[in-house]
């Protein structure tokens, strides 16, 4: 959302031997120990974590779609990520992280640390 405040965003990259959705449940646990609340979808929260890709893993379920739907659409997620793996395929497209983020055109400021 434009209208709420600047936030930190960062991209972690790791090796997982969790099932994606094991890695779901996971990230909600650290979600509500940093102490998320509930609110809506969009908007400023306490801390949000999002699955990007996780290699080349595609899963398609109700509540988790990996690689991140709108991974493609958001410089926010890009660049971060093009920080750590540029060179990295996102399936099923097989554009590198790099070339998204080249081809994206979202609007909103994103200024690297």
């Amino acid at each position: 959302m434009p209208d709420q405040p600047w936030f930190l965003n960062l991209a972690v990259r790791g090796t997982c031997g969790m099932s994606p959705e094991d890695l779901l449940a996971f990230v909600k646990e650290v979600e509500a120990i940093a102490g998320r609340k509930p609110r809506g979808r969009w908007g400023p929260r306490e801390l949000d974590v999002d699955i990007l890709m996780m290699g080349e893993t595609v899963v398609c379920e109700p509540d988790l779609v990996i690689p991140h739907p709108r991974l493609a659409f958001r410089r926010f997620c890009l660049v971060p990520l093009a920080e750590i793996a540029p060179a990295a395929v996102v399936p099923p497209e097989g554009k590198t992280v790099r070339e998204l983020l080249e081809a994206c055109r979202d609007p909103l400021e994103v200024f690297p640390l």
